[in-house]
């Protein structure tokens, strides 16, 4: 018995001895998986910055995106070295020196944007969709967008916001830091001497933000009054964006986002939405509190500065530029230490936090801010850090993605479906009946009354002449067989001859058509008034 015992023993021993003897190699578990590199999430995105006002120096510096930065944060070389893919360029009009002339120079500055693409076809991409971006991306160049900033530049007409969407818009401001006729800005919503609106929007600016959903133009509701902000919510049927804001909650200022305007943003647009998206300013006196009060105490020498400025310009007769007035502005400012780069991260991390990282991107407002940046972001260059910040801050490789990108491109690709359905509304639908037989159209138009007699003669027609049913016995009326009946004598002619003796025919019974002075036109609320030829 023991001599049996032995060798299952040895058999379940042997590995444990041969264990002792032979080393075994870990292998590497395939759910540990390396931390992804910054540096490699960077370059794998799309990144978009949504606001710059680069627009300026085209056209009034004569600046080229070739040339070297000098004092301003957006060319080439530093597009490059950020692998920035999409901007926004900024099409602001400024009111009190364009004042008379918003489209005139609206239209110079989209003009001065597509100069810059075709100056430099091989880097630069004029694009107006989101497959633009993508395809631009695919082939390696930069895709320039166009945003406009201030709703006074359509001057109050749907018809130029239809041609600026023509022109390659995809977005506009409602208001800038002024208010105009439809809609009420945060920057003068305080101040008595200057009218505004009773809810936020009137009726025409409730007009042109369904104008803009139907275009496939996305609403921007920084710069606007809380109380537009919310009614515009209440009207757009597609989710909004701020191109170019902060949170209040960490820097107080009425250009900020209260936390609910952020949490109202990601919940915006129709019932299946996913929402909008915040796109952070850099300017320091939207990122740190500390930074805009010493601002503010600055403030009315600064504004007496550019007042005597402009004084000087009109008693020699010389025409002022926005570019005289920010060097002002900018010495002013650089008396200001400039906030540490942590406040941006803070910013986008508290907007992630309260309405979700599916809702917050980059909105730069770059050649817009008089060089008031944080310490360390001077350019899109300085764009790598913003990921690796928040990386180092726990985000993921993906929630680094949708922040630098993927959020804006959702939002506009929802944009765009939203266009499209409400275009397809405006189709005719087979089942509703024509509006000459509708009994509440009151008043006819001469086409009208012709689909009506047209309509009546058929009636009377089908009512005096009885068709044989098909059969075989009459070839003429069978649909299987169709031969001809012999020809009489003399009946050669395809039609009577014209002087040929006919009977006369009965008129048709004249249609019963409502009396026009009897019951008034009735015409839709929304349909223009009738226009005497």
């Amino acid at each position: 018995m023991r001599v049996r015992t032995f060798f299952p023993i040895l058999l379940f021993a042997l590995p444990a001895l041969l264990s002792t003897q032979t080393p075994v190699k870990p292998h590497p578990s395939p759910m540990k998986s390396k931390t992804p590199n910054a540096a490699a999430v960077h370059q794998s995105a799309i990144v978009i910055d949504t606001h710059a006002d680069t627009a300026q120096r085209f056209l009034d510096e004569h600046f080229d995106l070739a040339d070297p930065l000098g004092s301003g944060n957006l060319n080439l070389e530093s597009i490059h070295q950020g692998n920035l893919g999409a901007e926004f360029f900024s099409i602001w009009v400024e009111p009190t020196l364009y004042k008379g002339q918003y489209s005139h120079r609206t239209l110079e500055l989209i003009d001065a944007v597509k100069q810059q693409a075709a100056k430099h076809p091989d880097q630069v991409e004029f694009v107006t969709s989101l497959e633009g971006i993508e395809q631009a991306h695919r082939a390696h160049k930069f895709a320039a967008l166009i945003g406009i900033e201030g709703g006074h530049s359509i001057e109050d007409s749907l018809a130029l916001l239809r041609q600026y969407y023509a022109l390659g818009v995809r977005y506009m401001t409602l208001t800038w830091s002024n208010s105009n006729n439809w809609a009420d800005s945060s920057g003068d919503i305080d101040d008595a001497s200057i009218p505004h609106t009773a809810e936020g929007l009137t009726e025409f600016g409730k007009d042109v933000v369904y104008e803009m959903n139907r275009l496939g133009m996305m609403v921007d509701i920084s710069h606007v009054s809380d109380r537009t902000f919310y009614r515009t919510l209440v009207i757009s049927r597609a989710p909004v964006i701020a191109s170019h804001s902060a949170a209040r909650a960490l820097c107080n200022a009425p250009r900020n986002m209260t936390d609910d305007m952020l949490r109202a943003v990601a919940r915006s647009g129709g019932p299946n939405s996913k929402g909008g998206v915040v796109q952070v300013n850099f300017y320091s006196g939207f990122l740190s509190q500390s930074y805009r009060d010493a601002q503010k105490a600055q403030e009315p020498e600064m504004k007496k500065a550019v007042q005597d400025l402009k004084d000087k310009y009109k008693a020699e007769g010389k025409e002022l530029t926005y570019a005289e007035i920010d060097e002002v502005q900018r010495q002013f400012a650089n008396r200001i230490p400039r906030p540490p780069f942590s406040v941006l991260i803070d910013h986008i991390d508290h907007i992630a936090k309260v309405a979700g990282v599916d809702h917050v991107g980059l909105g730069s407002d770059f050649d817009g801010v008089s060089g008031q940046l944080p310490e360390g972001l001077d350019s899109p260059a300085d764009f790598p850090k913003i990921t690796a910040a928040l990386m180092a801050r726990g985000y993921s490789a993906e929630d680094c993605r949708k922040i630098l990108g993927g959020n804006l491109l959702r939002v506009f690709r929802e944009v765009q479906q939203v266009s499209k359905e409400l275009q397809a509304e405006d189709r005719p639908r087979i089942t509703e009946k024509q509006p000459a037989n509708k009994p509440q159209y009151q008043s006819y138009s001469e086409s009208a009354f012709r689909s009506v007699n047209l309509s009546a003669q058929t009636q009377a027609l089908s009512k005096t002449s009885t068709l044989p049913a098909p059969s075989r016995s009459n070839p003429r009326s069978c649909p299987r067989k169709r031969t001809r009946a012999p020809r009489k004598a003399g009946s050669h002619r395809r039609f009577p001859h014209p002087h040929a003796a006919q009977s006369p025919e009965p008129p048709p019974p004249a249609p019963n058509l409502p009396s026009a002075a009897a019951t008034p036109l009735q015409r839709p609320a929304h349909a223009a008034p009738v226009q005497p030829r």
